[in-house]
């Protein structure tokens, strides 16, 4: 902001501005607009100073009331006097210049007002209380929020801990980031005066740091001539080039766009659809970019084609003439209009080609998409305000019930940034994280199953989801489901994504470390790091990294919990339960190395099994018996296998084994069910390990009737377990329903036949 003012009087900057304010005495504000006012303006005239900006301004509110921009521009025109940038022109033409990049964006007054004055705080005599008595609350918070903290003060940290000021600011009132950036982009124009490795430390923080909130906020217009400043700086010889490009591209007698336009307006008109048709030439970086992917550009790579209607349902209709038509280039085509982007951006994009291979992108909108598209947040106003007329305001910005409006950039990225860099334990750490998390350019949108959406960085995984919705209370998070299909925590997302967090019962679950690995977002990585650092686990397993093997044994441990808790149940389940916790110890040890527990009923072991109820056709003195890698039941549809000793296996059509068997040569053998119903099948179940969940598992199975022959607990693997059980049923046509009442004891999240081999 202020690093060029300088002082006639001093060669060098002006001295720290929070030193003098310790000591100076309060001014007179009155004082200092009379003799502001002393020149060609009278009282009840607008200085000349300010006559673009009133224009620029009035263009976007034709009533806005100018009074306050005119006391406004007196204050920072006479607080600035004799102060001088670094390229000879007087100080105060730096914040007109700001407020005229606002005012051409659709700034409304307030905003413009708290532009004039954001350097007077900083490096004038004027203190933020007397901007808070002469322009009101609202002025003085944005003036403050884009105030640099001193470096006498903060030392080596003065900007990173400005850079947290300000984006806590900006979380209650967005317009201090409009300002900041507006300021930015003037800095940027008029670098040219600074030493170069000046001009390239400030144009890496901005390629960083502030081009990024620029796309974060939907400020495409300052984000797009910042990063072609921040281009010429940090890459002079590539700019060169492309300025070549784009020029010997103007010198071209033809112009591929300009003729696509015309056959665009054609096809419009003969549809009557009211359109207006631009060419929209890339800015520098674009067509680097395009060069680059592209190799060498043709005619209508240096520009897309923009085409702004009236209504959203006229944007369709476009659509549906230019693909009915041109030839569309269909994997071009993107809808940001029923799904807009992050920071607001909303546009139907496509692209159509022509016979001789040029093809052009055409983004379609309305009016008012268009100024959102440029101007972000900036063309929202004041996103905290209700409109005068709530019922002409468009969607996204309708009052809330408490008369506030709902500010779009607050739930999704903002709201990130500031959970996180509360956690940040100091600048440093507050600085690389911001720099990081701002480099991740692309977002993602997930949905939850309640409707809600999340916001995150592309490449986000399930772990970052499960702290974006619960915050610390994402430690208990024990799996997910992604689009219906259960999925580990360290599954990446993709836009569009379905994601319901599955969260354990246990309030003493704890994140593993490994969750680390797979978190991208600094609100996830720094809240396992914060837990990780007050639990640190056992010296043996922090030096051997056996984190798996802790892991193992807390699940042996729930296992254990679960049995005993059994033992007070009744019938087969509290029988059951009673086995395992007998069984855990050498189960759990055994965990340890890769074995499961296995737990066999006194009655019968895994055998040979008969094939009660089923004839072999054509032989009826033939022995069948029933395959135990798919246990088929009556109803199944089967088919049986000659072994040998003259034994038919009897395997479901869909069996794994059906194959292997006819490859082997085995001869097909004709089988059908008899009368009996009675049957044995072995079931897996899928589930979350938590405490109690074998006693509840096998109390839905004594529920409903059905004998446990045999079970097998696998070992834990990335918090889930596999437990095989082996039942026999009074009635095969029970098995859907004891399927669902297992699937529906808590932690279970899928239970199916077997489809392989079960070893006892």
């Amino acid at each position: 902001m202020s690093a060029e003012a300088t002082n006639p009087a001093t060669p060098g900057p002006v001295a720290p501005a929070v030193a003098r304010r310790r000591s100076r005495p309060r001014i007179d504000l009155r004082r200092l607009g009379r003799a502001a006012l002393l020149g060609p303006a009278s009282r009840d005239r607008l200085p000349d100073a300010i006559g673009h900006v009133v224009e620029a301004h009035r263009a976007h509110h034709p009533d806005a009331d100018l009074e306050i921009l005119r006391r406004a521009y007196v204050l920072a025109e006479s607080s600035h006097r004799g102060q001088m940038r670094k390229s000879g022109e007087p100080y105060i033409t730096h914040p007109l210049a700001v407020t005229l990049i606002l005012a051409e964006l659709g700034a409304e007054t307030t905003t413009l007002t708290a532009s004039l004055l954001h350097d007077t705080v900083e490096d004038t005599e004027v203190t933020l209380d007397q901007v808070g008595e002469q322009f009101g609350e609202e002025v003085r918070y944005l003036v403050d929020g884009v105030t640099k903290l001193e470096k006498v003060d903060y030392g080596a940290a003065a900007e990173p801990e400005t850079f947290r000021k300000m984006l806590v600011a900006t979380g209650n009132d967005v317009r201090v980031m409009s300002i900041k950036l507006a300021d930015r982009l003037h800095n940027m124009r008029t670098l040219g005066v600074m030493r170069p490795e000046k001009q390239a430390r400030i144009a890496k923080v901005t390629r960083d740091v502030l081009i990024p909130l620029a796309e974060r906020l939907g400020v495409q217009a300052l984000k797009t001539e910042l990063e072609d400043l921040v281009f010429a700086i940090l890459h002079p010889e590539e700019y060169a080039h492309t300025r070549e490009m784009i020029a010997a591209n103007a010198a071209r007698p033809d112009d591929p766009l300009a003729e696509f336009c015309d056959a665009i307006r054609a096809v419009l008109r003969d549809a009557d659809i009211p359109a207006e048709v631009l060419v929209r030439p890339r800015h520098f970086v674009s067509v680097h970019r395009v060069s680059r992917k592209r190799g060498e550009l043709r005619g209508a790579d240096f520009g897309r084609i923009l085409v702004l209607v009236n209504e959203d349902a006229d944007c369709y209709a476009v659509l549906g003439e230019l693909h009915t038509c041109l030839t569309p280039v269909v994997s071009e085509f993107k809808d940001f209009i029923a799904v807009p982007k992050f920071n607001l951006y909303q546009s139907l994009h496509t692209a159509v080609a022509r016979e001789d291979g040029q093809v052009a992108e055409v983004l379609i909108r309305t009016h008012q998409m268009h100024k959102v598209a440029e101007a972000g947040v900036v063309a929202l106003g004041n996103p905290y305000t209700a409109p005068a007329d709530p019922s002409a305001a468009p969607a996204e910005e309708q009052a809330t019930a408490d008369g506030e409006r709902v500010d779009p950039t607050r739930p999704g990225w903002l709201s990130r940034l500031l959970d996180w860099q509360r956690a940040a334990p100091d600048p440093d750490t507050f600085w690389s994280t911001l720099r990081e998390d701002l480099a991740q350019d692309r977002e993602i949108t997930v949905f939850r199953p309640d409707g809600g959406t999340l916001g995150l960085p592309e490449g986000a995984t399930c772990v970052d989801a499960a702290y974006a919705q619960y915050g610390e209370d994402a430690h208990a998070c024990i799996g997910a489901r992604v689009n219906g299909r259960l999925a580990t925590l360290s599954t990446v997302l993709r836009d569009g994504d379905t994601v319901q967090l599955l969260m354990g019962q246990d309030p003493a679950s704890e994140p593993s470390r490994e969750w680390l690995e797979h978190a991208h977002t600094p609100a996830a990585r720094i809240a396992i790091q914060r837990w990780l650092t007050a639990h640190p686990a056992p010296a043996t397993e922090l030096e051997t990294g056996d984190r798996e093997a802790a892991d193992d044994r807390a699940a042996g441990a729930a296992v254990a919990t679960a049995g005993a808790a059994g033992t007070a149940g009744t019938g087969a389940a509290g029988d059951f339960a009673g086995v395992v916790a007998a069984h855990q110890g050498a189960g759990s040890a055994a965990s340890q190395g890769g074995a499961g527990a296995v737990v066999r009923s006194p009655a019968e072991a895994p055998a040979p099994r008969p094939g009660d109820g089923v004839t072999v056709v054509g032989r009826p003195e033939a022995s069948a018996r029933l395959a135990g890698c798919c246990t088929p039941v009556p109803s199944d549809e089967v088919i049986g296998f000659a072994v040998r000793g003259g034994m038919v296996t009897v395997h479901r059509v869909e069996c794994a084994g059906v194959a292997r068997m006819r490859d082997g040569g085995r001869a097909e053998v004709d089988v059908r069910w008899g009368d009996t119903t009675e049957c044995r099948v072995t079931l897996v179940a899928e589930s979350f390990g938590r405490p109690h969940l074998l006693a509840d598992l096998t109390e839905a199975i004594a529920s409903e009737g059905a004998e446990i022959v045999s079970a097998t607990v696998e070992p834990p693997a990335q918090q889930r377990v596999r437990h095989t059980y082996t039942l026999q049923l009074p009635d095969a046509s029970h098995l859907p329903t004891l399927m669902r009442a297992m699937r529906n004891v808590a932690g279970v999240y899928d239970v199916g036949r077997a489809q392989h081999h079960v070893s006892a």
